[in-house]
């Protein structure tokens, strides 16, 4: 739901309610999702858009190219286990300047925290969306928040650190059953759940390499996934690169998990990501007239 903007930079008036991630699921296209840092420490651009103003135009930015969802976070969860706790007071001083007008702009907004209390306030704000890396698993109020407001959640694998000798697969299945246990229990819709096998963290590179490469055996859950390579490390191992020159890997990475059966991909370069997505539709499209 939008909220009435009330800051002399927002617009007058408001905006059509977002579309909700329901009715783009049902769009039969793989869905992008514009990733916004308002963190000092984000692993991918340093903190670059901590910067409120700037938060906000990147924000605009990624939506002018296409994004269908956004989504903001106040803590890096750095996902390759360095990252530094931040309070829910620290979380909500960050958003509070931002998140508001990013909802003004009418695409579905996700709040990527592990924090109940967040998550109850950035919905009261406008986001419709909860993503938590911890697929309900860290916060023992956040599965009655979402079941009680009534919003789809993206439920994400995690650990606390990787361990190489273990079946990363069945590690990823045995966490969503967790999950969707505890959904179950707190009276979450099934339909409202995206899984998210979390590539990156609590993983070493090569078993994110093995996900993505397996990333069909987690639809035996018949739901959506949600897969986010952007700039992750494990790119770095096959092609060594900064995190912001991993742009070709991401998208490689992101054009494999749709044809896997990905729903959703979360990026940090969307207007890149969307060409390669409607490029590759294009001529899937071309390749199957041509055989009629």
């Amino acid at each position: 739901m939008a909220v009435t903007p009330s800051a002399s930079n927002r617009p007058e008036t408001r905006p059509a309610a977002p579309q909700s991630l329901a009715a783009l699921l049902r769009g039969g296209r793989p869905l992008v999702m514009g990733i916004l840092n308002v963190t000092p420490d984000s692993f991918s651009d340093g903190g670059r858009f901590f910067d409120p103003a700037r938060a906000i135009a990147h924000a605009s930015e990624m939506a002018e190219q296409g994004a269908d969802i956004l989504d903001i976070g106040a803590e890096s969860t750095r996902p390759y286990g360095d990252a530094r706790p931040v309070s829910a007071e620290d979380e909500l001083a960050r958003l509070t300047p931002v998140l508001p007008d990013v909802a003004a702009l009418g695409l579905p907004l996700s709040i990527d925290t592990i924090k109940s209390s967040v998550a109850a306030w950035a919905l009261d704000q406008g986001a419709s969306i909860v993503n938590d890396v911890w697929g309900l698993q860290h916060d023992p109020e956040m599965a009655a928040l979402v079941a009680k407001r009534g919003v789809p959640v993206i439920a994400m694998h995690n650990r606390e650190s990787a361990d190489p000798g273990i079946d990363i697969v069945a590690d990823v299945i045995a966490f969503f059953a967790r999950t969707l246990e505890i959904a179950k229990q707190a009276g979450i819709a099934r339909e409202m759940i995206v899984l998210d096998p979390g590539i990156g963290f609590g993983k070493t590179p090569e078993q994110s390499i093995i996900s993505l490469a397996r990333l069909a055996e987690f639809k035996r859950f018949g739901l959506p996934l949600l897969v986010g390579a952007s700039r992750k490390r494990f790119i770095n191992t096959i092609a060594p690169s900064a995190p912001g020159e991993r742009i070709g890997g991401s998208i490689a990475s992101h054009l494999i998990a749709v044809a896997s059966g990905a729903s959703i991909v979360r990026v940090h370069d969307v207007a890149e990501t969307v060409q390669a997505l409607r490029v590759t539709s294009a001529i899937a499209a071309a390749g199957k007239e041509d055989r009629q």
